[in-house]
């Protein structure tokens, strides 16, 4: 089976807290994963060693077949889109200029996708408005088309609803959806209702480890109720 990311016991220490312990999963293409935790349960921390913001203390992980510590990983990188925690975005520019700003800095040969970009996240009739008058949703909407900006094939969000009123969040899990009809999509979240319906496999971690890799479907009760006991009561 093609992987499209694996991890081998991968551990990440940072002084007296142990983020990712020994963590192990394998993710093959497909759609939408939903990747569930409580906050503190090690996404981040494992999104930020894929992206090469940071180094594991031990263990490995491959992306496209290609170890992190390979010369080649950045080519891998270049494979895919991040969203890890908050976007970097200018808020001084408009959506337009960001966009602009990041195709250069990617050495990306045109402008010609940034309009289409612009639709399909909401954000083509925002003229010159500035980033800065922005609200949060539209921002994180910014952050997902700055992502897309190189067309991926695997599209990383850390809590991309974060702070997201119930409208917000709604409009963003159908963009999600749509985004994994041609892209695979790693959804990393503490709320359960975020990916329960639209990802295809949950993965599930606690303390740096994964507890549950498998449907939404296949959990012993409905996904909510599952969550809830592993972390709310103690779990596995």
């Amino acid at each position: 089976m093609n992987y499209i990311l694996q991890t081998n016991s991968l551990t990440k220490k940072y002084k007296n807290f142990q983020a990712l312990n020994g963590l192990t999963m394998n993710v093959p293409k497909g759609s939408i994963y939903g990747f569930v935790g409580k906050n503190g349960a090690g996404k981040t921390t494992l999104i930020r060693l894929i992206c090469g913001l940071q180094e594991p203390t031990s263990g490995s992980f491959s992306l496209y077949g290609i170890r992190n510590d390979s010369k080649d990983i950045i080519k891998s990188r270049r494979r895919m889109g991040a969203v890890v925690e908050t976007p970097s975005i200018y808020m001084d520019m408009t959506a337009e200029e960001n966009l602009k700003h990041q195709y250069l800095i990617l050495g990306l040969p045109s402008f010609d996708c940034i309009q289409e970009l612009l639709k399909l996240v909401g954000l083509d009739n925002t003229g010159e408005k500035k980033a800065k008058n922005f609200s949060l949703g539209m921002k994180q909407r910014l952050g997902i088309a700055q992502a897309l900006l190189n067309r991926p094939k695997l599209l990383i969000l850390d809590e991309p609803t974060a702070g997201l009123d119930p409208k917000e969040r709604v409009r963003f899990r159908t963009l999600i959806q749509e985004q994994g009809k041609d892209s695979i999509v790693l959804l990393s979240t503490h709320i359960v209702s975020d990916v329960e319906h639209i990802a295809g496999r949950i993965l599930m971690v606690k303390d740096g480890q994964l507890i549950y890799d498998g449907s939404a479907a296949d959990t012993p009760q409905d996904l909510e109720g599952f969550y809830l006991q592993q972390f709310e009561r103690g779990g596995m």
